[in-house]
């Protein structure tokens, strides 16, 4: 009996360490589902990816495009799960439900599959491309992938510069609705810092989908945000080449995708989620690539994985609810709940001191502490760091430094102290020297951006300050 247990417990142990595929059902139907390919336990990286197959939405392509990619990616330690999803006809309800149910149940998944659920991505072919780009720019903050992969997408919905089957059964009735067009035109819905970084594979002759209006057109928007984004565009293929051997560049394709991959960022599982909260100086506003340059992506590289820095900056908000651009009126201030951070750094008040915003300056504190409440009702209960604004040189677009300096930095240390927040006062610890601040006196370089993500960290790695 002794020898029967040791044999089945050493079967166990052999078992997990192959590759393991298993089919599990995203509707109670069946007809949408998941074929989840795990890698061996020996080489798995706690990366996974979920691929939608394309089709034109009228059927699917479950093989070159969905799961011949198994090997490939389970060689790589990376779980690939093959959506099956439904098609919409008419209805593009359908296929995103499907994709957003793929991506929830692969993240409530992750202990049981020992996948890292802040590293999940999602890929696209053709019209499966454009369900991809869809749940990349469309999706709550917790159902979006940490990544994504697009070969030869359908990107936009104007009849005329895309496929017009992926148009016609994925709007039905709504295909001339300029509305509809426009909000699932993807190109059009990417934002800054908030879309996931995307590679973009395409053929220069592809004669179904028009490259420059789609897969182009989505590599030019997340550029143009300042956005991570790769395109990659061989000279010849055409359309569907997928995990075709007999396309010309597979084996070139597969080396680029193997760099991109490699370059890619993964944190570890688990790791300290970090929120950044702010107005354009958090953004990044006047610095090239701000996604790499900007304060939050320089705290990024000197936290290290073990953090996923996020930045949930805009340009020229206001904690004032009654501002010209009140912040909590943003997607951004969604996303950041959404994200459920560990640790929010807040840093607002510099256009709240411009006298059209500061006539309602004694709702101030009323207003950061609704800000407030709603974080510290999250069930991550985040550490709050409150930020005063870092000084302002010159009174470019009539933003006051008197008005910080006398009323709005007391307020703030005010609201640190009564609720118990931690506080990091730019006012005194950020002193821009020489190249560090733009010529508007107000945004800082990338240099000035270095030194606001060096006095972040020092506060958030403080041994001092309890981290979860």
């Amino acid at each position: 009996m002794k020898k029967i247990l040791i044999f089945i417990c050493l079967l166990e142990t052999a078992l997990t360490a192959f590759a393991r595929e298993f089919q599990v059902n995203i509707t109670p139907d069946g007809e949408a589902s998941l074929t989840v390919f795990l890698p061996s336990t020996d080489v798995a990286t706690g990366r996974a990816i979920v691929c939608c197959p394309g089709g034109g939405y009228s059927n699917l392509m479950m093989d070159y495009e969905g799961t011949d990619w198994a090997d490939y990616f389970n060689n790589k330690g990376v779980a690939l799960c093959v959506l099956k999803y439904r098609m919409p006809e008419g209805n593009r309800q359908i296929p995103i439900s499907d994709a957003y149910a793929a991506m929830k149940m692969v993240r409530d998944s992750a202990e049981v599959w020992h996948i890292n659920a802040h590293d999940v991505g999602i890929m696209g072919f053709s019209a499966g491309g454009h369900l991809a780009s869809t749940v990349s720019t469309h999706a709550p903050m917790e159902l979006r992938p940490d990544f994504s992969i697009l070969f030869y997408p359908v990107i936009t919905m104007q009849y005329k510069q895309t496929h017009h089957g992926s148009v016609d059964n994925f709007l039905g009735n709504e295909k001339d609705s300029t509305k509809v067009v426009n909000d699932f035109s993807n190109d059009k819905a990417v934002r800054k810092h908030l879309t996931p970084p995307a590679a973009v594979f395409l053929a220069n002759d592809d004669d179904i989908v028009p490259i420059l209006e789609n897969g182009v057109a989505y590599f030019s928007a997340m550029h143009k945000v300042g956005n991570h984004c790769a395109l990659y565009a061989y000279p010849s293929g055409g359309h569907g080449f997928g995990m075709k051997k007999n396309f010309r560049y597979h084996e070139q394709m597969l080396s680029d995708l193997d760099d991109w991959l490699a370059y890619l960022p993964s944190p570890k599982n688990h790791a300290v989620r970090v929120a950044c909260i702010g107005n354009s100086i958090t953004d990044g506003s006047g610095i090239f690539m701000r996604d790499i340059f900007g304060y939050p992506a320089q705290l990024q590289k000197k936290l290290g994985n073990g953090y996923i820095v996020k930045n949930f900056g805009v340009g020229g908000r206001t904690m004032l609810q009654k501002g010209d651009y009140p912040y909590m009126k943003e997607q951004a201030w969604k996303d950041a709940q959404g994200f459920l951070p560990d640790i929010v750094v807040i840093k607002l008040g510099t256009n709240d001191s411009k006298p059209k915003n500061w006539k309602y300056g004694s709702e101030f504190a009323t207003d950061m502490q609704s800000m407030l409440d709603t974080l510290k009702a999250l069930p991550s209960h985040p550490r709050i760091i409150l930020t005063t604004p870092i000084p302002a040189l010159n009174a470019t677009g009539t933003i006051s430094q008197e008005a910080l300096t006398a009323e709005i930095c007391p307020i703030i240390k005010k609201m640190a102290k009564k609720n118990k927040c931690e506080l990091i006062d730019f006012q005194t610890l950020f002193q821009p020297t020489e190249g560090m601040m733009s010529n508007d006196g107000i945004h800082p370089t990338t240099k000035g951006a270095g030194q606001m993500a060096e006095i972040v960290y020092q506060h958030i790695t403080s041994k001092n300050k309890k981290i979860k």
